[in-house]
């Protein structure tokens, strides 16, 4: 991949910095400026309106504000090439109404489409020229609805493909990357891919090959995926399901070569009303990145739920002060001492339930337990708190 390398950032959701105040944007573009990192933002829906509301006409108003709030922040740019816009899913041509968003936003588009699809991608490629990284759709939205079936993964590379040509025709320094492609978790059976966090779905493996086999091209590789299995189940406990995101890349990396992995997404909570305190939570998000670094990730995207006012526990920064919150802070302090192709260390610690993660100048540890725990690492007597993250000089 590219030299220095930020290795982490985060999607820009419904709701972001730009959407509030004037004031609001500068002063959460003024605290991410200080530790640079990826930012990414798709062309439709995530806080983005129709770009193409009819053929010959463009919309880039949306895409326009997010892209300066992230030149403003200092950000490397990153853009999910997705959604559709209506009428190329059977819908009608115009702006898109509020009560389409939730129902066919993740629709595909018909293959009758995919070549307006593959020229609205070149229109923004071409709009976006300090925009160097293209991710080709989200989850195989619309080409996989019943994920207990095999994906139309045919569908979606066929789709990749005109993609792929039509950007590369007007923006040859572009680097391309798919299939954004959900990794699921079951809690039965045996595949080719098992650990103690469960099994991945055989669909989800046999995507992957078949886009990896038919692919005009890729820079780099894209995947998404949760620790949870699709029953929340969590297995054998938070902490030892977060091993599935080093399985994974480990088991891409074998297939792909030298491409580089990006996970657009990663998930470690369920999805089933559980709630955690904030200490517990951010403990999970920093092992689940202590999973990527070591297992040799390239890139890792927070998914960013930031909400306009009021308590938000996971947003990278308070919705009413812009201050960073402890997500912003976890994510910029892995961003500045872990970027791709840091030299890792192996550091170990005297008590499992303190995890460690170092590099040459600095370490982080994590305590998994809802305890106070005292171990040795790195040749010092440390003590942590519940679920406590520290960092330390070495």
């Amino acid at each position: 991949m590219d030299a220095a390398w930020p290795r982490w950032g985060f999607t820009h959701t419904a709701v972001s910095a730009n959407n509030v105040t004037p004031q609001f944007e500068q002063d959460v573009a003024g605290v991410l400026t200080r530790t640079p990192m990826l930012q990414n933002q798709h062309i439709m829906g995530f806080g983005a309106l129709n770009p193409q509301p009819r053929p010959n006409e463009f919309h880039w108003e949306d895409l326009d504000s997010r892209l300066s709030l992230m030149k403003e922040s200092g950000a490397t740019p990153v853009i999910t090439l997705c959604c559709a816009p209506d009428w190329m899913k059977g819908g009608p041509e115009g702006p898109t109404q509020e009560s389409a968003w939730a129902e066919h936003l993740e629709d595909a588009p018909y293959p009758e489409h995919f070549d307006n699809f593959a020229k609205l991608s070149a229109a923004v490629a071409a709009r976006y020229r300090d925009v160097k990284y293209f991710m080709v759709w989200n989850e195989l939205k619309g080409f996989w609805k019943d994920h207990s079936k095999p994906a139309d993964i045919k569908g979606y590379t066929d789709l990749y493909n005109k993609v792929y040509d039509a950007v590369k025709a007007v923006r040859p320094d572009a680097r391309i990357g798919g299939p954004y492609l959900g990794f699921d978790s079951l809690s039965e059976g045996r595949t080719e891919l098992n650990g103690p966090w469960g099994t991945v779905s055989q669909h989800a493996l046999d995507a992957f090959k078949y886009w990896f086999k038919n692919k005009k091209g890729a820079d780099f590789v894209v995947v998404d995926g949760a620790s949870p299995t699709e029953s929340h189940e969590l297995r054998p406990d938070e902490f030892g399901a977060l091993g599935k995101f080093s399985a994974v890349t480990s088991w891409l990396r074998e297939q792909s070569g030298d491409l580089p992995i990006w996970w657009a997404e990663w998930y470690f909570v369920p999805e089933d009303g559980t709630t955690w305190t904030e200490p517990k939570q951010m403990a999970v998000q920093a092992v689940s990145m202590m999973e990527f670094a070591r297992s040799g990730a390239a890139t890792a995207l927070y998914w960013n739920p930031q909400t306009k006012e009021g308590a938000c526990q996971g947003c990278m920064w308070d919705p009413r002060t812009g201050a960073l919150r402890p997500a912003g802070t976890l994510v910029s302090e892995f961003t500045r001492w872990f970027p791709a192709g840091a030299e890792l260390e192996p550091v170990t610690s005297s008590d499992p339930l303190v995890r460690v993660l170092a590099q040459p100048q600095r370490l982080v540890m994590v305590n998994t337990a809802d305890k106070p725990v005292t171990a040795t690492v790195d040749g010092k007597k440390v003590t942590l708190q519940p679920y406590e993250i520290k960092w330390s000089g070495r």
